[in-house]
């Protein structure tokens, strides 16, 4: 069996990816701040047959890293691993100019720093897989100016052109920088509170995110609405 290891797999896209690989028969590793809310993502994704491990724990900590690795390990090897864990500095999201710092740092440590962490430590796991892959999950905030969007898009962009440069560095492997865009999710509703606008759930875009799996192109940024486009 394959194996997964998505970070952010509590709810929303992290959930509802971790479900679609296991029903097509991928064994998994489910990593996530909030134990309870996790293990319910786990019983979900599991309920398809295969192994399931949920890892509770804060992906800036290189202990909880190491342990949803060797938990990989355990599932004998790695073959994907999704970059998912993400938070947005502000709550909800404001201008620039009053963009506390404290929370620029702890995006950037969660969406960047703790992503590249994992990366460092996967690689040789990835290496040795017959097909290695990293997605990290973007947004299309990292490549559009939004107002109030500031600090979480530049952690995203940092995101992105970390995977473009991991693509050059490890040719052998796919690497994809992947924009989701707008979901129904609890992120979103934190980031813009007054924003009522009906969204698709983060279910409607996962086929996007498997196309990718499935036809493997080249290494990139891709957006997965637009890849639903000729599905």
């Amino acid at each position: 069996m394959p194996v997964a290891v998505i970070t952010g797999a509590s709810k929303g896209l992290g959930r509802a990816l971790a479900a679609a690989l296991a029903e097509r028969g991928w064994d998994l590793v489910l990593g996530a701040r909030t134990g309870a809310v996790l293990k319910e993502s786990a019983e979900r994704a599991g309920a398809y047959g295969t192994k399931v491990v949920a890892v509770a724990g804060d992906v800036t900590d290189a202990g909880h890293r190491a342990e949803l690795l060797a938990a990989a390990r355990e599932l004998g090897g790695l073959d994907l691993l999704v970059n998912n864990a993400s938070t947005l500095g502000a709550e909800p999201l404001v201008r620039l100019e009053a963009l506390p710092l404290a929370g620029l740092r702890a995006a950037l440590e969660t969406n960047v720093v703790a992503a590249l962490g994992l990366v460092q430590e996967a690689l040789p796991l990835l290496r040795a897989a017959r097909e290695g892959t990293v997605i990290a999950v973007s947004s299309d905030a990292a490549a559009e100016a939004y107002e109030t969007w500031g600090g979480y898009g530049a952690s995203k962009a940092a995101l992105d052109h970390l995977a473009a440069v991991l693509a050059v560095e490890e040719p052998a492997l796919r690497v994809w920088a992947v924009d989701p865009g707008d979901m129904d999710t609890d992120l979103y509703a934190a980031a813009v509170p007054d924003d009522d606008e009906p969204r698709p759930a983060p279910e409607s875009v996962v086929p996007g995110f498997l196309r990718l799996l499935d036809e493997r192109p080249v290494s990139g940024r891709y957006g997965a609405p637009a890849l639903l486009g000729s599905v």
